[in-house]
């Protein structure tokens, strides 16, 4: 069996003196879709952020079988490792297209000459984006932010993206479509880690899941176990769900 593309062990994050995260074990393979769901205060965000480097975190963080736990932001994204917030982070000013280029700036430092070739695949993945290139970033609607947000941070060329909440404030058929976009992009070799409240969606587009309830995990498994699991059904996924299955 290949190691793990990420290997965290034993991770404690804190906010001031409140530890927000316990001793928290998580894996991802390469290549891979890997959720992460639970309730608001969970520690979800802070796992993402902790991973990043974004927030100072204690425990091992392996990633290419290599440890990154003191490595800054910025040596992280040099890496391959990318979040896309909660928040999206656009510049809402700026173009759509200049946004996605600033996307880049891993690409280029590695000695791309140019980022027309990775514009162009997420143009493919995002026809939307193609249509709204000169339009400014805070005229978007909300999934055509969401789009731009994921686009930009795949112009680095990725080994790991971490995506928290992207279903976050969006209209059910925008949510099945930035699902079906992450399900396609497991064609593409990236790994994925979606940090999703949305649990159904979640289970239906991963391969392997972990509930975190205060800080730790409290079940994981194959996605469609826990898809399965009578707890995840009575407290994530709601009577609807638990019919379906029956």
């Amino acid at each position: 069996m290949t190691d793990p593309l990420l290997h965290v062990t034993d991770l404690h994050a804190s906010y001031g003196k409140a530890e927000v995260l316990h001793g928290l074990n998580l894996k991802a393979a390469a290549g891979s879709v890997v959720t992460v769901i639970g309730p608001n205060g969970a520690g979800k965000s802070t796992l993402l952020n902790a991973l990043m480097g974004v927030l100072p975190a204690r425990g091992h963080i392996a990633y290419r079988g290599r440890s990154i736990a003191q490595q800054s932001l910025e040596e992280r994204v040099m890496q391959g490792i990318a979040l896309v917030p909660e928040t999206r982070a656009l510049f809402g000013s700026m173009p759509v297209e200049d946004n996605l280029r600033l996307g880049a700036y891993r690409q280029m430092r590695l000695g791309a000459k140019d980022s027309d070739a990775s514009l162009e695949r997420v143009y493919t993945l995002f026809p939307r984006l193609r249509e709204r290139r000169k339009q400014l970033a805070g005229t978007l609607s909300g999934g055509e932010r969401q789009m731009l947000a994921v686009g930009r941070a795949l112009m680095g060329q990725p080994s790991l993206l971490m995506l928290d909440e992207p279903s976050l404030g969006l209209a059910p058929l925008v949510v099945r479509d930035i699902f079906a976009t992450i399900s396609a992009l497991r064609s593409t070799g990236v790994t994925i880690l979606l940090v999703e409240q949305n649990a159904r969606a979640a289970l239906e587009v991963a391969d392997y899941g972990y509930v975190l309830e205060m800080g730790e995990v409290a079940l994981e498994g194959p996605a469609s176990a826990l898809a399965n699991d009578p707890r995840v059904i009575d407290t994530y996924l709601g009577a609807a769900r638990a019919k379906a299955v029956a």
